[in-house]
């Protein structure tokens, strides 16, 4: 093959990072600390790599041959169902959302954030680390679009307080829109959006205000919505242009 099919070196944290080992800084980590060897020498920060290169992490080695390339990324939406913990194990047995997700084309399925064991709804995968940190990245300020039913009916000051802000034990935390859906003799249905994803947020902010979650699905995560016609337990791969916009989010 002539050298001009070969790809170009890249730097090391960047390739690692689209395998989906962890994210860039956390390599960097890892390189300063003396963990990853090139070609049996300490790699150090700024060396670059092709898939020529033998790469070993902890004395492990890494195909670099499976990686996903910028403008390729791989994702999958899934439609988690409620009791699926957001692990690859689980210590009490519990199923997880891995265990149904069909091969990925390349490297590893990454999880883009978490959903709770009693929440349901759209998650994300994606064959590129560096795409899944930054979407989970605070500063990406992503939104999540939630459907929450909520037991007894919140009054319009209650609902007020969720717009400007509450204290949790983790800092202020707000709700960016909250759009009233339907209400029955003891529940209220309710969409909200947020633009963070902090452990079991809209739980900790309904009952901040006195109303307990019964019920919450996530339906959409930043420009991707959760097709109607996915089932709970039923994946689907993204279309490219979507993986684009999806991308683009971060920027």
């Amino acid at each position: 093959m002539s050298d001009l099919y070969k790809e170009p070196p890249e730097r090391l944290q960047k390739v690692l990072a689209s395998l989906g080992l962890g994210s860039r800084r956390s390599i960097e980590e890892w390189i300063r600390d003396g963990r990853v060897t090139v070609n049996g020498v300490v790699a150090e920060l700024g060396v670059r790599v092709s898939s020529a290169d033998r790469v070993l992490i902890d004395g492990k080695p890494v195909d670099l041959g499976v990686r996903t390339s910028a403008t390729g990324s791989v994702v999958l939406g899934y439609h988690k169902p409620v009791g699926e913990m957001t692990t690859r194990n689980d210590p009490q047995g519990r199923p997880t959302v891995f265990e149904r997700l069909p091969p990925p084309p390349s490297g590893r399925w990454v999880v883009v954030g978490r959903l709770d064991v009693n929440t349901s709804g759209l998650l994300l995968f994606t064959t590129d680390g560096e795409l899944a940190h930054r979407l989970m990245h605070p500063s990406s300020e992503v939104e999540r679009e939630y459907l929450v039913r909520v037991r007894s009916h919140p009054d319009r000051e209650t609902l007020d307080t969720l717009r400007r802000g509450v204290e949790l034990d983790d800092g202020w935390a707000r709700f960016d829109r909250i759009e009233a859906e339907a209400s029955t003799d003891g529940h209220a249905w309710y969409r909200v959006i947020l633009h963070e994803g902090r452990n079991r947020e809209v739980r900790r902010l309904w009952s901040a205000v006195g109303h307990e979650v019964s019920r919450l699905m996530r339906i959409r995560y930043g420009p991707v919505v959760l097709p109607r016609d996915l089932r709970p337990g039923e994946s689907r791969l993204l279309p490219a242009d979507l993986v684009a916009e999806l991308s683009r989010a971060t920027a």
